[in-house]
């Protein structure tokens, strides 16, 4: 079996910065997640830090937890962290653990 794999790619333009995820945000992944938002944070000029989630696959407690910690890094460096395309699964896993109000979440 294969490990799970996280391809994440990165648009900056003068109003927002996209980061892009396809595949599984795990315990495997955040790691990865974390590093690429970290440095979209650092490197961006614009105020608004776009999460594109529409291919994201899964994500397990870690990778939950990596978004509540990196959605807090955004807000310390004065930007905010918006969530993009976020599917019905992971709309159930944030309604489910009540993290759904700690995001803003755009469709």
């Amino acid at each position: 079996m294969l490990p799970p794999e996280l391809d994440i790619s990165v648009r900056h333009d003068t109003s927002e910065t996209v980061v892009a995820l396809i595949g599984e945000i795990d315990i495997s992944t955040v790691s990865q997640l974390s590093a690429a938002v970290e440095k979209a944070l650092v490197d961006t000029p614009a105020s608004r830090l776009i999460l594109d989630l529409e291919k994201v696959t899964f994500c397990d407690s870690q990778g939950l937890g990596t978004l509540v910690v990196l959605n807090r890094a955004a807000a310390r460096s004065q930007h905010a962290l918006i969530l993009v395309n976020v599917g019905d699964f992971l709309h159930r896993l944030l309604d489910v653990t009540g993290l759904k109000q700690a995001f803003y979440i755009r469709d």
